[in-house]
């Protein structure tokens, strides 16, 4: 069992990762980008949390798909170099951020319990 979990967590990853690189290719904007994807991951993560999916799928869509697509890094990275330019935005990417990714695993969660 433990090798089906590895597995899936990979492939979840695997294809996380991918989805992270398509949306900063496809939004081309950086900063904005990562809400995005900090945003949805988050959405997901919810859903994943609260529906009632087996252990292998939510080891492969919550720890590999999300843990791969959202990115706290991208995020760190973008709100000190928006420090060094734009104090007042680098706060408000950081405060913006923290906001709507938790309110977007609750709002995920809420849809994870009506399908579960």
């Amino acid at each position: 069992m433990a090798l089906v979990s590895a597995l899936a967590v990979g492939i979840g990853g695997g294809l996380g990762a991918v989805s992270r690189y398509a949306v900063g290719t496809v939004v081309g904007r950086r900063g904005l980008d990562t809400l995005l994807v900090n945003a949805g991951g988050s959405f997901l993560f919810g859903v994943v949390l609260s529906a009632e999916l087996g252990s292998t799928a939510a080891l492969a869509l919550g720890v590999g798909f999300c843990g791969a697509f959202t990115t706290f890094s991208s995020f760190a990275v973008e709100t000190v170099r928006f420090a060094e330019e734009e104090p007042a935005v680098a706060l408000a990417n950081a405060v913006g951020t923290l906001v709507v990714a938790l309110l977007a695993v609750i709002a995920g969660g809420a849809v994870g319990s009506l399908a579960g």
